[in-house]
């Protein structure tokens, strides 16, 4: 569809401060802790992908996730579990401890992919709060509806036109319904509840996706961790609730105690209100989704998780190879056998990324190929106190415990795209940015909902939204033809 972006090319100076203004009014933002908003950028640029696929990478992730539950599963029954829960907080691990055993339903996950030559590996499966479905919906809407009017297209036929892109939204709250309907044969719950902290950095997007869930029937309100009460029930304020959708680290909980939800999140899938996105610490750690990759070396690992035939050759299609970084003997990318893993990774900077096993934001995330360079040398500073060339770095990470230690990636090669940031007053910025693919998934339901993905993108290869960057829409080939089409009508 290079056709319409060359037209939005010529024409986003026309459109893009209603892009911008609208999007940030919807709750495209980030929220400080004082309660004042940053606006998340947007581009006037969209990823357009065919429907097909879309839900071909849906299904993909479908098939991570789920073999990432089992791989978390089958190490937290195994002799060597203290591996996994060690990279956990207190709280986490006490958590992980009580409820694993019953967590096999998670109504989202969310698998972050770098595309390489229209190819998607997968970088990481997110289960703790695997977010942005109300950011993706925002991006999209609101780009689609500007942008259609823009270029004159028919108001009434508007809806059917933001039906046919899709909606995360949607898919979560039918994902929420049917592990209700699961738990609870035969019921509908009434009441929703959207727990999180005060001033959450995301509250904006649950804003956004409390008043979807109204839209489609549920009586959902946003509750936080103070307001919560009931012996029997989950109550807020004499209101009761049915079902509850958490969007609350854990490690917030330790800042900030909360012994009556720390209670509630220790039973899975919840007595005083169905409860279906758990903590997930220990399938979210990085470790994890390294045994993954190692399963395709040794099928004994495989074996011990119960991994599909399908969920094996999902790995093999997508997820790069990836280990523990500690010293010793392993398979390397290429299938030969490694003496030493850090050795290899020390003498091999360009072809390598390092990440701390269980860490937020990619903070401690470094680029063999980025030492040297300013970010790299910030970052290491930050993590160790001084900076550090590579070998030096790859020996301190290989001995550092912290968070359970490092794993180690072969890079994925995903070259910066051109596109057009709107700054929030509503200027046009040509940028090169780095773009991922998130896509997300439902573990344990009998069937998936219609997932659709989210993109974000960023000037530095580390890609985090709250942490800067922006957000792309991602609409469907259908849709972009519709609004060329539209245009062309002018």
């Amino acid at each position: 569809m290079q056709e319409l972006i060359d037209v939005l090319r010529h024409q986003a100076r026309h459109f893009a401060p209603e892009l911008a203004q609208l999007a940030y009014k919807r709750g495209l933002a980030v929220t400080q802790s004082d309660g004042t908003t940053r606006p998340i950028p947007i581009t006037a640029t969209p990823v357009i992908l065919d429907a097909a696929e879309i839900r071909r990478r849906a299904e993909l992730s479908a098939h991570l996730a789920s073999a990432t539950v089992k791989m978390a599963r089958a190490w937290l029954a195994a002799p060597d579990a203290e591996l996994l829960l060690g990279s956990l907080s207190p709280l986490e691990r006490a958590l992980a401890e009580r409820t694993w055993p019953q967590a096999v339903r998670l109504a989202t996950t969310r698998v972050d992919y770098f595309v390489s030559g229209g190819k998607p590996w997968a970088l990481e499966v997110n289960a703790t709060i695997p977010a942005m479905q109300g950011y993706s919906d925002i991006a999209a809407r609101t780009f689609i509806e500007v942008v259609a009017r823009h270029f004159r297209y028919p108001e009434k036929a508007l809806p059917s036109l933001l039906t046919l892109n899709g909606s995360n939204a949607l898919a979560l709250y039918r994902a929420l319904l049917d592990g209700y309907a699961a738990e609870r044969p035969g019921q509908f719950p009434d009441t929703v509840a959207l727990l999180c902290r005060r001033n959450d950095a995301q509250i904006s997007e649950l804003r956004w996706l409390c008043e979807r869930f109204r839209e489609f029937g549920a009586d959902a309100d946003i509750v936080h961790p103070d307001e919560v009460s009931g012996d029997t029930t989950f109550e807020v304020r004499g209101k009761k609730y049915d079902l509850v959708y958490r969007h609350l680290f854990v490690r917030r909980l330790e800042q900030q105690p909360s012994p009556w939800v720390e209670d509630f999140l220790a039973t899975v899938p919840g007595k005083k209100a169905v409860f279906l996105n758990p903590p997930a610490s220990q399938v979210e750690v990085k470790s994890t989704f390294a045994r993954l990759s190692q399963a395709l070396a040794e099928p004994e690992l495989a074996e011990a998780a119960g991994l599909t035939p399908v969920e094996l050759e999902a790995i093999r299609a997508s997820v790069p190879w990836t280990r523990l970084f500690r010293a010793g003997p392993t398979t390397g990318p290429d299938g030969t056998k490694l003496d030493d893993v850090v050795a290899e990774v020390a003498r091999n900077p360009a072809r390598f990324v390092l990440k701390r096993a269980w860490d937020y934001g990619g903070k401690a995330v470094f680029l063999g190929r980025s030492a040297g360079t300013v970010p790299y040398v910030e970052r290491v500073t930050a993590a160790y106190g001084e900076p550090l060339g590579w070998p030096e770095l790859c020996a301190r990470a290989a001995s550092d415990p912290t968070g359970g230690g490092f794993v180690v990636q072969e890079i994925v090669d995903s070259p910066p795209e051109d596109h057009l940031l709107v700054e929030p007053h509503g200027t046009v910025l040509p940028t090169s940015f780095f773009v991922d693919y998130s896509a997300y998934a439902s573990v344990g339901l009998s069937k998936q909902p219609a997932w659709g993905g989210v993109c974000r993108g960023s000037m530095a290869e580390i890609v985090n939204i709250v942490g800067g960057g922006g957000v792309l829409p991602l609409i469907t080939t259908e849709v972009a033809s519709k609004l060329l089409l539209a245009w062309k009508a002018i």
